[in-house]
């Protein structure tokens, strides 16, 4: 079988895997598609827990996307999220943070979004540092990009 040296070798390496894996669910080039889903139209990625606070207490108003990669994010977040922004009125600043991977600025944001509990995909508009609107996966999962972008565009009519 296996000397003592190697067994406490591998147990070793399986504990620091068990580890690495509490703090980055998602490689990070499996996830930079779906970063750049958002990013490449104007959402700023944050990552630290600084950033995000900065962001939803600034003056003026902020969308927040919990991005994910599960299903509804691919077919109903990101894209209604792209499509909410051909509006007239619009948020003055984008941000996303990614669930399973931003962890810190992921539970920053969802500070903020409190008495909603957390879920992924989300969508939170701030305005003035105060939660104003909030879409919740239940909002989301299940329902075309069209109707999530018309719901933010209602909410950015009313607040932006």
């Amino acid at each position: 079988m296996f000397s003592f040296r190697t067994k406490l070798i591998f147990e070793s390496l399986v504990s620091l895997l068990f580890k690495i894996k509490r703090f980055i669910m998602y490689p990070p080039e499996l996830v930079q598609p779906m970063r750049e889903e958002l990013t490449s139209i104007g959402f700023e990625e944050i990552v630290t827990s600084a950033d995000v606070e900065s962001a939803i207490q600034n003056e003026g108003t902020a969308l927040v996307v919990v991005n994910s990669v599960c299903g509804c994010a691919a077919a109903n977040a990101r894209p209604g999220a792209k499509m909410s922004l051909d509006n007239d009125k619009k948020p003055n600043r984008l941000i996303t943070v990614f669930a399973g991977v931003d962890k810190e600025a992921t539970d920053a944001a969802r500070g903020f979004m409190v008495p909603f509990p957390p879920s992924s995909p989300s969508m939170a508009l701030f305005k003035n540092g105060e939660l104003v609107h909030m879409l919740e996966r239940h909002h989301i999962e299940g329902r075309p990009a069209e109707l999530i972008a018309e719901n933010l565009k209602d909410a950015f009519n009313e607040h932006c």
